[in-house]
């Protein structure tokens, strides 16, 4: 978050296109050659796998889509996506009200972040590792994004990076209930990994690749940072 910040105070912005194309290859790399691997090893078969992997990306879909028709019906009362030209972390950019729904959803977004980097961690520290950089590297432009909407929606900087950070800090209690509840959800680690590979995979493929298809500008750069995240990220 603060990261986010810094970046929209002053360090240039092209910054923050390379981060996206890190996260990319993060997220990517993560998903299929750590978690998958992992929740195999953890004896669930492939077939469970992908039948798992398959549910979760509809399902991430359905949810994204029914989040963006509720904005635009909220904030038009017209059926029309014809005007509507940005990704879902980008709505809300017209009114106050829908600043309140984007901490809402960026707060479950976070408690479900630290429900699975306990698992993560819970399963194997570098699965771990792995799993916490995929989501910071991701966090970085989210909560850049968020931080705009906030202030376009007429928030002072102060308030909006208060607030953001309150919504952040559902990911350490997401951490701290999956923690002490691990005899519990043990059981069901093997499909948290599947579920996060998913999520991850759904969010490169729907939100950061495209951003990076309409860049024309610094083209190895971005191929850099994209290996980049793959690599650091390898098992």
């Amino acid at each position: 978050m603060l990261a986010a910040f810094f970046i929209l105070q002053g360090l240039p912005k092209r910054w923050l296109t390379y981060c996206v194309s890190f996260s990319a290859g993060v997220l990517l790399s993560t998903a299929i050659l750590q978690l998958l691997p992992e929740s195999l090893k953890l004896g669930l078969d492939p077939q469970n796998i992908f039948s798992t992997l398959l549910g979760a990306i509809l399902c991430f879909f359905i949810l994204e889509k029914a989040l963006i028709w509720r904005h635009f019906h909220d904030d038009s009362g017209v059926n029309n996506l014809s005007n509507f030209k940005d990704s879902s972390h980008d709505l809300g950019h017209h009114h106050g009200s829908s600043a309140f729904a984007i901490l809402i959803g960026d707060g479950f977004h976070n408690f479900t972040d630290g429900v699975l980097i306990t698992v993560a961690f819970i399963t194997d520290p570098a699965i771990g590792w792995a799993t916490t950089l995929a989501v910071v590297s991701h966090e970085i432009p989210q909560e850049a994004g968020d931080f705009i909407i906030l202030v376009d929606a007429g928030w002072e900087k102060k308030r909006a990076l208060l607030w953001n950070g309150i919504s952040s800090f559902t990911s350490v209690v997401g951490a701290v209930l999956a923690y002490v509840s691990i005899d519990f959800i043990k059981p069901f680690i093997p499909y948290v990994l599947v579920i996060t590979a998913a999520c991850f995979t759904y969010i490169a493929i729907s939100d950061l690749l495209p951003r990076l298809k309409m860049e024309f500008r610094g083209l190895w750069w971005h191929a850099l940072y994209l290996f980049t995240g793959i690599l650091v990220s390898l098992p």
